[in-house]
């Protein structure tokens, strides 16, 4: 684009090449320019013209049904019944509506810039980081002439099209964002509830402390010093999938560790939830959630993998180091008549990171 100013001369004085870097030949490269114009149809025929036009709003209409569609199939196949049937429903007809949005989107704008849009070639210098104010202004001006080039300000229909396409085209993905969360029922009135979910987990008094995912029940008398075992509540093992099997399992699991009586001290701990050394805490970490799942029998410390939070288990499994905000959850524990680890209770605290508890 000329313009009445060099936009570069104020450079141009600093573009001094090294005479050692500088060669000339005797036969240099000619600039070949550009190929001559070629008309296209729409530009010779004012009936292709208006043919291009409504195939390009057609397809952003079509654009807008697939996003609508796709909103819609959310609805029609709901998923909570959990089966794979209707799964395999849901993902299809959302997925294919999604697909058929952004596909139709996609043509209609690559339709719209080969058919519609000004068909002219030019060369475009390049400018200084900061061009003087005629450059500026002269960039503005340009945007007036893509304007009026493309049509955008005038053709109504394709710009009306446009906007509700890209604006529909969002709108699946923010309707699935509502499946992440069950949704609360007279049966479950906390079924949406994160807070009140992980404030409650399958542990009861009197329910007896099972290997993972075994579900034999553990003895007290066979932990060896300085042992870690990973613990279920002993009815987990007879639930089935389809019965909460991974839900009640994320939240229930526990980590069971053995220490000398004497490693826990009674101003750190609360020794009427431990049995001769023997502590349970949860295996899900305060951070974010990950499995806590490394025990150092020889600091007594608990380590997560994901984000390197570490815990003292000699003091309550209090954090040390990392990005964990608190302690994990302690199982209160005991034994049975047949010497069997029981529960004395559930979790006294939500289990899982830290952000749930905030209401």
């Amino acid at each position: 684009m000329a313009h009445e100013e060099d936009a570069l001369e104020h450079e141009r004085a600093s573009w001094k090449p090294s005479a050692g870097l500088a060669v000339a030949v005797p036969d240099p490269v000619q600039n070949p320019g550009l190929p001559p114009h070629r008309a296209r149809v729409t530009d010779q025929d004012p009936a292709a013209m208006k043919r291009a036009v409504r195939t390009v709003y057609t397809l952003f209409y079509l654009s807008l049904a697939g996003s609508i569609w796709a909103v819609a199939a959310y609805m029609l196949f709901p998923i909570e019944s959990g089966r794979i049937i209707d799964i395999r429903h849901n993902n299809l007809f959302i997925g294919l509506g999604i697909g058929l949005a952004l596909l139709a989107l996609g043509i209609g704008a690559i339709h719209w810039s080969k058919a519609v849009m000004s068909d002219k070639e030019f060369i475009e210098p390049r400018h200084a980081t900061r061009g003087r104010d005629t450059t500026r202004d002269g960039a503005v001006e340009a945007l007036r002439a893509a304007n009026d080039e493309s049509g955008f300000g005038r053709r109504t229909a394709i710009r009306g099209s446009l906007i509700a396409a890209l604006a529909a085209s969002i709108l699946p993905g923010i309707t699935l964002f509502r499946g992440l969360a069950p949704e609360n029922s007279p049966s479950n009135p906390i079924a949406g509830d994160p807070v009140a979910l992980l404030s409650h987990t399958m542990w009861k008094e009197g329910m007896r402390l099972a290997h993972d995912p075994s579900g034999e029940p553990i003895r007290a008398a066979d932990l060896t010093l300085g042992s870690a075992v990973h613990v279920i509540p002993a009815p987990l093992a007879e639930l089935s999938h389809h019965d909460g099997y991974l839900e009640e399992k994320a939240k229930a699991i526990v980590l069971l560790m053995r220490l000398l009586p004497e490693q826990l001290p009674a101003d750190q701990n609360k020794l009427e939830w431990s049995y001769d050394g023997i502590v349970a805490y949860s295996k899900v970490c305060t951070h974010v959630g990950c499995p806590v799942a490394l025990y150092e029998q020889q600091t007594h410390h608990l380590l997560c993998p994901c984000h390197q939070s570490q815990f003292d288990v000699s003091r309550s499994a209090a954090v040390i180091f990392g990005p964990a905000a608190r302690a994990l959850p302690q199982l209160p524990i005991t034994v049975d008549d047949e010497g069997y680890l029981v529960a004395q209770s559930d979790f006294q605290e939500p289990v899982g990171p830290s952000f749930w508890e905030r209401h």
